[in-house]
């Protein structure tokens, strides 16, 4: 069946929401350079060491690409659950739990070797999964809001992998879990851990069953209308639950493979900390496209990598970083919503229409 053409109108407001992320991303830059030079540093000087320290050689390469990995996880996490209408707010929790049942499962059994890595990442799917389960059964069941009930679950995940660091599989007394075996842990090809390289294979798989399937159809539908939906007989209330354990599982594979692939191969304190709410950040960026989601997850990869070497060369503070981070979630939002606001969609409708009407003098 052949697509329906879309509208001058239409084809104007894509273009702006594709044009928003990019504009969103030089704003910020040129923020970021002002305050630079505002502390007597060159911005041009200060940016070229950013690119040079993550993506100078192939090691730096290998690093971004490993700060990029868990927040591709996160973000495709967040992207689909949010096309389906839902607000999962509980990716770091259900990546972070992730990482505790993969620890619990190859420490706990004693695994080596390619089945302790397979026992592994499929714990870490399954915690995922189950984590996510947990928000989706008391939202279809009981109504309650999913932004507090995953968010206070990620405090919950938190708390069970102190006990697990600290107690159940403490190196020794110290806090932190004892190093995942060397036969258990993620190969790695060219420098970097073959995670990554599942994570990006993960977005493409997402993309396309969101856009290129019945099920990813019926996910779009109940995210734009549940009660259209289930007027035309789709089953609304599973569709939210399955977008809950998707979501969920694709954060906790995300914390298998962050502990399984990437040095010190433990759990500790701070692991798996801030990717769930980064993670929300990417997919809005992207605008919950799951490919665009990993182009914007290697953008704050190379931002994270890129300002340590920025500091040690210019001599600012890496806060710059996060400033210029904050300013790209804060402009692309903000742009995004500007878009779909009604004023904005009549000053578009009047250009298309000023411009046809000189087309038609023209001719």
């Amino acid at each position: 069946m052949a697509k329906k053409a879309l509208s001058p109108e239409e084809r104007s407001e894509k273009r702006m929401m594709v044009l928003t992320p990019i504009i969103s991303v030089l704003l910020a830059l040129v923020i970021g350079a002002i305050i630079i030079a505002c502390l007597g540093k060159n911005p041009f000087e200060g940016y070229a060491a950013m690119i040079q320290g993550s993506l100078g050689d192939m090691s730096k390469i290998s690093k971004t690409l490993e700060r990029a990995c868990p927040l591709i996880f996160t973000g495709l996490c967040a992207v689909f659950a949010y096309k389906c209408g839902v607000f999962n707010l509980g990716g770091e929790g259900q990546f972070i739990m992730g990482g505790c049942a993969t620890a619990a499962c190859t420490l706990g059994l004693g695994l080596d070797g390619p089945v302790g890595l397979a026992v592994g990442l499929l714990a870490g799917i399954a915690a995922g999964a189950i984590w996510g389960l947990l928000p989706g059964i008391m939202k279809i069941t009981r109504g309650l809001n999913e932004m507090i009930t995953t968010i206070m679950l990620n405090y919950v995940a938190m708390y069970f992998m102190e006990y697990i660091y600290k107690n159940a599989y403490s190196d020794n007394g110290l806090p932190k879990t004892i190093a995942i075996p060397q036969g258990a842990r993620l190969p790695e090809i060219a420098g970097t851990h073959v995670g990554v390289i599942l994570a990006i294979v993960l977005g493409i798989l997402v993309w396309y069953v969101i856009f290129r399937t019945s099920f990813g159809f019926k996910i779009r539908a109940v995210g734009m209308n549940p009660i259209a939906s289930r007027v035309n007989g789709f089953p609304v209330r599973r569709l939210v639950l399955l977008a809950f354990i998707i979501s969920g599982a694709i954060a906790g594979m995300g914390g298998a493979v962050e502990l399984l692939g990437k040095t010190p191969y433990r759990l500790a304190s701070g692991f798996g900390s801030g990717f769930g709410f980064d993670g929300v950040a990417i997919a809005l960026i992207a605008q919950l496209n799951p490919i665009a989601a990993l182009v914007v997850a290697l953008l704050f990869g190379i931002l994270s990598t890129g300002g340590t070497m920025m500091q040690s060369v210019i001599g600012v503070p890496t806060a710059i970083v996060e400033i210029i981070r904050g300013l790209i979630i804060i402009f692309a939002v903000a742009g995004m919503a500007a878009v779909k606001l009604p004023q904005i969609k009549a000053f578009v409708a009047a250009r298309l229409d000023a411009k046809e009407k000189k087309a038609e003098v023209n001719a």
